[in-house]
């Protein structure tokens, strides 16, 4: 029992959200969506990435080769 108000409570906000949109900016949500006018496309932040962390990396593939024979 004492589920009765929470119920009610819960309908009458469903409803509000349902029936009455709230005042929405578009011109803000489309600003927001927009980005900030960053040029850098995906591809070359990944290749920042990369060069960032390239110098942790191995060139010998016979390491890797050698450990996988002596597992």
């Amino acid at each position: 029992m004492g589920r009765g108000r929470a119920k009610a409570k819960q309908t009458k906000v469903a409803r509000e959200l349902k029936y009455h949109s709230p005042n929405t900016d578009l011109d803000a949500l489309q600003r927001e969506l927009g980005g900030s006018g960053n040029s850098v496309t995906p591809d070359e932040e990944i290749d920042e990435v990369y060069d960032k962390y390239a110098s942790y990396s191995s060139d010998d593939d016979d390491d890797d080769a050698s450990w996988a024979q002596r597992k």
